[in-house]
């Protein structure tokens, strides 16, 4: 696969941030030992949870310089959001805490390979009271904002994150389809259609394309987008492949490991993509340090915490053969 033409434009003096990132950050508790049912669990570790703020933690740990729009609750889960993205040096666009109702959500995940559970509490988030005007004058900062699915499922987030892929040179949609957030799939698939218009990259699995084809095969529905855009079409434990304009479609298996828990991948995969290409990596390239990540970090407890630095996503390619 040779590489494709620039995918995100180097920064110029005009930005002060390589990415923005738009959606949920939230926190996990872990049941502890490793292993334990939640259901039977009297201790837990805690981490920074929720997609963007999981790509945002992965980017960070690779040398990017981030911002995440994620509105937190004034109470202790938001200010533990507040203070973890500040200890990866991630700046948060939305500093000022929702006061009254609206809550930060909590999620409670095994860390089991096979049968884990994950429970979400995400009702009244407060993550979608981002407004337009908090989130628009951020977006020139960056050459690209990412946007994941869930910040598009409610008013007023989903008006200031269409706004968002509208106004970056870069916009990236993550798909992140997570059906308790809509009202139904026609619209979500709906409103994903028109965040789409505005991407120049788009990532999902087959449930997520499902949904945006609105009933299309999901893996046709994604090759034919790849004619105009870069497609990154994820299919969980066997890797993701890539549909690009004017080139036949690379599929880049997933590396072998032994998994801790099933969840965490997804995200380390488009952080470590993002970051080599920020860094000036091919797409090739670039998905093969994305998917080392996500190797490493089923094996680890956590989803933030979990996400490696560089120098360990380059011990883990010099130790394993690039599948």
């Amino acid at each position: 696969m040779a590489p494709l033409i620039p995918l995100i434009r180097a920064r110029t003096g005009a930005h002060d941030l390589d990415a923005i990132l738009i959606g949920r950050a939230g926190m996990d508790l872990y049941p502890l030992p490793v292993g334990t049912k939640t259901a039977d669990a009297t201790s837990f570790k805690s981490d920074m949870g929720g997609s963007s703020g999981n790509i945002a933690a992965a980017m960070a740990r690779l040398g990017c310089t981030v911002g995440l729009a994620a509105p937190v609750s004034d109470d202790p889960v938001g200010a533990f959001v507040r203070r973890t993205l500040a200890d990866f040096g991630i700046e948060h666009l939305t500093p000022q805490p929702v006061t009254g109702e609206p809550r930060t959500s909590l999620a409670f995940a095994e860390l089991i390979a096979n049968g884990s559970q994950t429970v979400i509490y995400r009702n009244n988030a407060a993550d979608f009271m981002l407004e337009a005007a908090q989130l628009s004058p951020q977006v020139a900062r960056a050459p690209l904002a990412l946007v994941t699915g869930t910040a598009l499922a409610a008013e007023p987030s989903r008006t200031a994150s269409l706004a968002a892929l509208d106004l970056s040179p870069c916009g990236v949609l993550d798909l992140d389809y997570r059906p308790y957030s809509w009202a139904s799939d026609a619209e979500a698939q709906a409103i994903y259609a028109k965040a789409a218009e505005h991407a120049a990259i788009i990532v999902g699995n087959d449930e997520e394309f499902a949904i945006l084809s609105g009933g299309t095969d999901p893996r046709s529905f994604a090759e034919s987008m790849g004619a105009q855009k870069i497609v990154l079409f994820k299919e969980g434990a066997a890797g993701c492949t890539a549909f690009c304009p004017g080139q036949a479609p690379q599929f880049l298996a997933a590396f072998s490991v032994e998994a801790m828990k099933p969840f965490g991948a997804g995200d380390a995969f488009l952080g470590g993509t993002l970051a080599a290409l920020i860094q000036g990596a091919d797409l090739p390239t670039a998905m093969t340090r994305g998917a080392a990540g996500a190797a490493l970090v089923v094996t680890r407890p956590g989803c933030a915490s979990a996400m490696p630095t560089a120098a360990e996503i380059d011990t883990f390619l010099t130790e394993n053969e690039a599948p």
